[in-house]
């Protein structure tokens, strides 16, 4: 919640550097609008020492001030990260695109920024960032916020300070009520700190103008350091595909990595010798009211967003979850633009769908290791305490999965992979799909999401009833491809489920399907299992009786799973269905 007033000031941490003691000055927010628009909100009177504002930029779009009654929204900044290799700096920054748009040879600038926040890290816990950053004489304090269901949006409130020293009492209307209590209690300290040259050029499209910022540099924190070396592409107006436009063309240049993973995240993890960490797909909230159009906008910028967090942890290698995620948001994203298919013919949605695979087979074999290397081989070994063999079957199985981590480095790597994921953005962004649709069919994507929904989920859903007929004589083949109907089920309830959400029956159904999927997961996991020991244990005899044990312990484990499977079957087929009229009373 906000309020019209700033909290009294707090202590704040010293700073890195020598600052000097904050004084009575004015207090002054500055909120970037959702394109850039930045406006001044006083919450003191000025004194004698007011402070500069920061320059206001134009927009399109202009965000309402504050209101004290409700929470703060991410006002934003639109931007996309390109990671490029520090050698190749130069040459990107006299692209073509570069050079034939810039309105000038640009700025330079050595911006040194330091980031805070409590001990537990209260305010990342809860999406938010507190940095002071340094430009020549001017210290400028920045709040960021991320924007749910959004890959690059971010809200953002700026306001001078006089030193490296963070004045809370500015940031403090943009920090929920349920959080303020939490920061009272705790001084905030200085994290991380980083050190960048900075090349920035406005470049000029017929699509939008997009500020590009060559930045070279270092991240520090204690005795670890990382090296910066990215363009941000950052929307100053006009449309968020004027930022796609500019990356493709830099991605014909040379390598290029799409990311929007922020120095910030990057910087605490650098801190905390972490990982980056992987994320689960956020939950969707669609309006029964919604358009079909709409709705196919929020899923795939969902799917999209989900692609993009999961990317650092996957290349990064070091949390398995990385690789898992970019997998699932794969398969989401497949599944998503299937889901479009049904309005008409789309040779594009056909090209980027054949694209998401073709990643997704570079992931996994990865992934079927890092299961059997930390589930599968751990919780066999450990029941069988006797058999011989398991760390030497171990060794040899790392050594596999070593080898299929390369292999999906090197996809991840391939110039293709980028050119893919800024294409889906742009994509998005644009609303492709209503080029690839019929001109008699357009009027079907004003329709109500609600009916459209209705028909799909009835359609899968009858699919996987025909799947699983005399489910207790399927064959391992007809389980395999009752699994493949019930995870297609899976993505699109998570996808349309929301337009029923007030409806219990909604959420029952999506546990047990749930359950079910789980319980065939299982049962494909123990399949992927026998195709990796084959051959997996000729290297020597322990191996080979390791080998043997866990695929007699799976064997005899499959007829307790067998017996769980037909118990989440009945379940599954008893539950009533969110779209019927039994479920509207639900």
């Amino acid at each position: 919640m906000l309020k019209s007033d700033a909290a009294p000031a707090r202590k704040t941490p010293s700073a890195p550097e020598t600052s000097p003691a904050l004084g009575n000055t004015k207090r002054t927010q500055l909120r970037t609008g959702f394109l850039g628009q930045r406006e001044e909100v006083s919450v003191e009177p000025a004194t004698a020492e007011e402070r500069t504002p920061i320059e206001q930029t134009p927009s399109q779009d202009v965000t309402p001030a504050p209101n004290p009654t409700q929470p703060a929204h991410p006002a934003g900044e639109i931007e996309l990260k390109l990671l490029v290799d520090a050698d190749r700096m130069a040459d990107f920054s006299a692209a073509p695109v570069i050079s034939a748009n810039a309105r000038n040879k640009g700025t330079r600038k050595r911006l040194k920024s330091v980031y805070y926040d409590t001990p537990e890290r209260a305010l990342r816990r809860a999406g938010l960032s507190l940095r002071v950053r340094q430009s020549g004489t001017r210290f400028v304090q920045t709040v960021k916020t991320e924007v749910a269901d959004d890959p690059l949006r971010r809200g953002e409130w700026e306001a001078s300070v006089p030193s490296l020293a963070p004045d809370f009492a500015l940031a403090m209307p943009f920090i929920p009520d349920k959080l303020r209590g939490h920061l009272d209690a705790q001084p905030l300290e200085a994290v991380f700190s980083a050190d960048v040259h900075r090349h920035t050029r406005i470049v000029d499209l017929p699509s939008g103008t997009v500020e590009v910022a060559f930045d070279q540099g270092e991240l520090s924190a204690g005795g670890r350091s990382m090296p910066v070396s990215e363009i941000e592409l950052e929307l100053k107006s006009g449309s968020p595909s004027a930022i796609y436009e500019i990356a493709l063309r830099l991605a014909e240049h040379g390598t290029v990595k799409p990311s929007i993973r922020s120095k910030s995240a990057r910087g605490f993890d650098l801190a905390g010798d972490l990982p980056p960490s992987a994320r689960r797909p956020r939950k969707l909230r669609l309006d029964p009211s919604v358009t079909l159009d709409e709705a196919f906008a929020t899923i795939l910028r969902a799917c999209f967003l989900h692609l993009l967090q999961s990317l650092p942890a996957a290349e990064d290698g070091r949390n398995p979850e990385g690789v898992h995620q970019l997998r699932v948001s794969l398969r989401r994203l497949r599944s998503a633009l299937d889901l479009m298919r049904s309005v008409g013919a789309l040779s594009h949605v056909d090209a980027l769908r054949s694209e998401a695979k073709w990643l997704a087979q570079g992931l996994s074999a990865a992934r079927d290791w890092d299961v059997f290397q930390l589930a599968t081989l751990p919780a066999i070994a450990k029941a069988c305490p006797s058999v011989a063999g398991f760390d030497a079957l171990g060794q040899v199985a790392a050594q596999r999965q070593a080898q299929a981590y390369r292999r999906a480095r090197n996809a991840l790597d391939d110039r293709r992979c980028a050119v893919f994921l800024i294409g889906l953005g742009g994509w998005i962004e644009t609303r492709g799909w209503r080029n690839g649709v019929a001109p008699e069919d357009l009027g079907r994507l004003a329709e109500r999401a609600v009916n459209f929904a209705q028909r799909v989920l009835s359609e899968q859903y009858a699919k996987v009833l025909k799947r699983g007929r005399r489910f207790k004589s399927l064959t391992v083949n007809d389980l395999h491809r009752l699994r493949l109907a019930t995870k297609r089920l899976r993505y699109l309830s998570e996808f349309l489920l929301p337009l029923y959400e007030d409806r219990k029956s909604a959420r029952k159904f999506a546990r047990r399907l749930a359950g079910l999927q789980e319980e065939l997961g299982v049962f494909n996991d123990m399949a992927v299992t026998a195709s990796l020991l084959d051959g997996l244990g000729s290297e020597d005899r322990d191996s080979a009786i390791a080998a043997a044990a866990i695929a007699g312990w799976q064997a005899r484990a499959s007829i307790g799973v067998q017996q769980g499977l037909q118990d989440s079957w009945r379940d599954f087929t008893a539950a009533r269905v969110p779209w019927s009229r039994q479920g509207q009373q639900s």
